[in-house]
């Protein structure tokens, strides 16, 4: 951890220009951490985006205007308008992406062979769960949503960096807790395997790193449609089947080449969430894929990344000589291609979340399916 942070001796966060009388001002004293007899400087500074015309409202939507207490909590669109800090910061973590980190971590250990329900391994997987989600993907949403501040301000101006209800240093602060707190539950986790080399740590390390570089410039990997969504899915599904193999058993090339292969789906899941954000990526100039081919055809090219690579693992796993488990994986395929023609392919904006909850509970059925043979 040490070398990385002393590598970025200096990580400005810029402020978003509002009249915002909810919004805190600006912070003339740096946020500081010492480590490794190093100084780490966090600065929030005035944005460098002249060209952003984006407004926020005058103030954030009152609260109990309207909108779900469960939404708000989830950290997805329709949510109640809250002024409770802790619920706030809550919402910023989106509790709802949680699920498939923490499911990753699930066919991690079953991939490894090595589990056994015995309180030990239970609680080993459920730590290694809190690593990988509350504390590594709260990390990622609250630092993406500090970086999405312009385009949110476009697109859902209420949400609560935007809004001003929750201040810039408390983010600030947030993310660094989230972050140094996953670091170090990693490092516990390597102890606790009894490893020579702290695989979990230096996974979660470049796990987090990934996650900044896709947020934050100068490279903003989600600027790029086809890069920034195959990072999102290698980290949604990739990154925690390792981290939950590699506590329970070894890490072979065989699963990175599998699991990588599985990350192609995942950028299918990611691009469904782009939708939503068309008109400001547009504005920002970020080339998502529906911006960078339209609706219509990032559309196929979202079901199309889903449904060939579990078909394409359906066909690794009938030619590894498991059938049973490859018509298994084919079987929860049909009902996810019955959902995109329902939903998503009629309208991804208004349906996205009704087709997410209804066909993803496949597709990480299908990851279980997989993670159970590659383990016999």
């Amino acid at each position: 951890m040490a070398s990385l942070l002393n590598s970025v001796p200096s990580i400005k966060l810029s402020t978003f220009k509002n009249n915002n009388p909810l919004r805190s001002s600006h912070i003339s004293s740096p946020f500081c951490l010492s480590l490794s007899q190093r100084r780490l400087v966090v600065r929030a500074t005035e944005t460098e985006k002249e060209a952003t015309k984006a407004r926020v409202p005058d103030k954030a939507p009152a609260a109990g205007g309207g909108g779900s207490s469960i939404n708000q909590i989830l950290g997805i669109k329709g949510a109640k308008q809250e002024t409770d800090k802790w619920k706030i910061r809550v919402q910023l973590t989106k509790p709802v992406t949680w699920p498939p980190l923490i499911w990753g971590v699930v066919c991690g250990a079953a991939a490894s062979g090595n589990f056994h329900w015995t309180p030990e391994d239970v609680t080993k997987s459920i730590v290694c769960m809190l690593m990988s989600g509350p504390f590594l993907t709260g990390y990622t949403q609250t630092i993406n949503d500090w970086y999405d501040r312009e385009i949110d301000a476009i697109n859902e101006p209420y949400r609560p960096i935007p809004s001003g209800v929750i201040s810039e240093q408390e983010v600030i602060t947030q993310i660094w807790v989230l972050l140094l707190g996953g670091l170090g539950i990693a490092g516990i986790l390597d102890v606790w395997a009894g490893h020579d080399f702290p695989v979990i740590f230096y996974l979660a390390l470049g796990g987090s790193l990934l996650s900044y570089i896709y947020s934050a410039p100068p490279l903003k990997l989600k600027q790029n449609g086809w890069i920034g969504n195959f990072a999102l899915g290698a980290s949604y599904i990739s990154l925690p089947w390792w981290a939950g193999q590699a506590l329970f058993g070894t890490l072979t090339p065989d699963i990175i080449v599998l699991t990588l292969l599985y990350s192609i789906a995942g950028l299918g899941i990611a691009i469904v969430n782009d939708f939503k954000s068309i008109e400001g990526d547009r504005a920002m100039g970020l080339q998502s894929l529906p911006v960078a081919f339209g609706s219509e055809a990032a559309k196929w090219i979202c079901v199309g990344a889903i449904d060939i690579t579990q078909i394409s693992v359906a066909g690794y796993l009938l030619g590894a000589g498991k059938p049973y488990y490859a018509f298994a994986l084919l079987g929860l395929i049909a009902p996810q291609v019955f959902f995109q023609f329902k939903y998503f392919l009629k309208d991804p904006v208004k349906y996205d979340v009704k087709y997410q909850a209804s066909a993803q509970p496949f597709l990480i059925l299908g990851l279980l399916v997989t993670a159970l043979a590659t383990s016999h």
